[in-house]
């Protein structure tokens, strides 16, 4: 559960942006399991604002691996690199964390420099014939020994500075690189501290399910998910809170312990990407559509990472982030399984972390209003038996039930604990 800068920042966030969303974070989220803070694409970037024209400049070591831009993250000046901003997050409680993309600078590559520990130079490393079709900063990464040595070189830097989450992009899907991702995995295993391992983009493919699980924590199962039921006649691509239901549904085998599908971040809240999908706005997702967000992620299991700017959330925000009922279902639930899928209603159950009872989210994803009725038995219960319900977003006690009854506007959503 966190926070990361691309929904509302984009590749512009700078030192006193990401240090008032910690701040928000630590104050109002921390007591409820909020934790990792994420800077995203692009920190290595001194002039992010100018969309390449005129080309880019970047900020690297001597030892061919980015540093932050001092310009934008002031604390970093003298080879300090990010330790400082760490320092930061963690006297507050947190964790911090970055976002890379896969491979090497090319324009370490282009001077030849030196890999830190080793005997190799960057052009060692490099596949010069690989690039990433959307961010073409760095090259591919050979799968040899200076490939390896170079992915421990930075994970080791990175370790130095205090990360404890880091987000490799362009590796998971389009394309999909099984050897990178193995080398950074083993780069994270002998870097001297935990450092969670999260692989973007989407979608990544059911079948490579066991091997991103082996190596990494959490990896991302769709496209990049926007505020969006249905798809955008502007941007077709991304995945929509409709389609994520499907998606969901293939990858309920592969939930944890340890290892998560990623739903991708949650675009409530004020987000103002820089760039990104639109303009700042308030998400366009409706309260029932925002509980559903929350419930499908959590019912699935999917990392909660925030995407809004932190600072700017109202009430109804701050109080989605803050139900520990519904939050215990994402953090604690076990044997999460959808039961029941039609073209409008959708049943996910899973047991609570004590093992008694049950959770079910029902959800209505249709676009007229939807009356539920079910035996027990259809949900996997005794048919007939009398159970307790508790309406977890709404902190209600509902009493006894012999069956499940109720109706759900469109886009609605309930997520019941059932117990004897």
């Amino acid at each position: 559960m966190g926070w990361n800068s691309w929904d509302s920042y984009g590749l512009t966030i700078n030192e006193v942006e990401y240090k008032a969303n910690v701040d928000w974070m630590a104050k109002h989220l921390k007591g409820f399991g909020w934790q990792y803070a994420v800077v995203d694409e692009g920190w290595y970037l001194q002039n992010p604002e100018s969309g390449g024209k005129p080309a880019w400049q970047f900020t690297l070591d001597s030892e061919s691996r980015y540093l932050p831009a001092p310009n934008r993250f002031p604390s970093a000046t003298q080879g300090a690199g990010f330790k400082p901003l760490a320092d930061y997050v963690h006297a507050l409680g947190l964790k911090f964390g970055l976002h890379i993309i896969r491979g090497i600078p090319r324009e370490a590559v282009a001077k030849n420099l030196p890999i830190a520990g080793s005997s190799y130079h960057a052009a060692d490393a490099a596949d010069q014939s690989d690039t990433c079709s959307w961010n073409p900063d760095n090259y591919g990464v050979k799968d040899n020994a200076a490939g390896q040595a170079y992915y421990d070189s930075v994970a080791k830097l990175y370790a130095s500075w205090g990360l404890d989450f880091i987000k490799v992009d362009c590796i998971s899907s389009r394309p999909y690189k099984a050897s990178e991702i193995r080398m950074i995995s083993t780069a994270l295993g002998k870097a001297g501290r935990p450092i969670v391992l999260s692989l973007s983009p989407g979608p990544t493919s059911l079948a490579v399910a066991d091997d991103v699980r082996k190596y990494a924590q959490m990896w991302r199962i769709s496209d990049d998910f926007w505020d969006y039921w249905n798809p955008s006649p502007d941007q077709p691509w991304t995945q929509t809170l409709h389609g994520q239901f499907a998606t969901a549904v293939g990858w309920a085998p592969y939930i944890g312990p340890g290892h998560w599908p990623d739903a991708d971040m949650l675009p409530i809240g004020y987000i103002g990407p820089r760039p990104g999908l639109g303009t700042a706005r308030p998400t366009r997702f409706t309260h029932d559509e925002q509980r559903t967000l929350l419930t499908l992620w959590s019912i699935m299991r999917s990392p909660l990472i925030i995407g809004g700017d932190l600072p700017r959330s109202d009430d109804w925000t701050t109080s989605l982030l803050t139900n520990p009922e519904v939050l215990a279902v994402n953090q604690h639930s076990t044997g999460n399984r959808p039961l029941i899928t039609t073209n409008a209603t959708v049943i996910w159950s899973a047991k609570p972390e004590d093992g008694r009872g049950h959770y079910l989210a029902i959800f209505n994803r249709g676009e007229s209003p939807q009356n539920v009725l079910l035996g027990w038995n259809e949900v996997g219960l005794v048919l007939g038996k009398a159970y307790n319900l508790r309406d977890l977003w709404e902190h209600k006690d509902l009493g006894p039930a012999s069956s499940l009854k109720l109706s759900l506007q469109p886009h609605a959503c309930v997520v019941y604990r059932v117990s004897e």
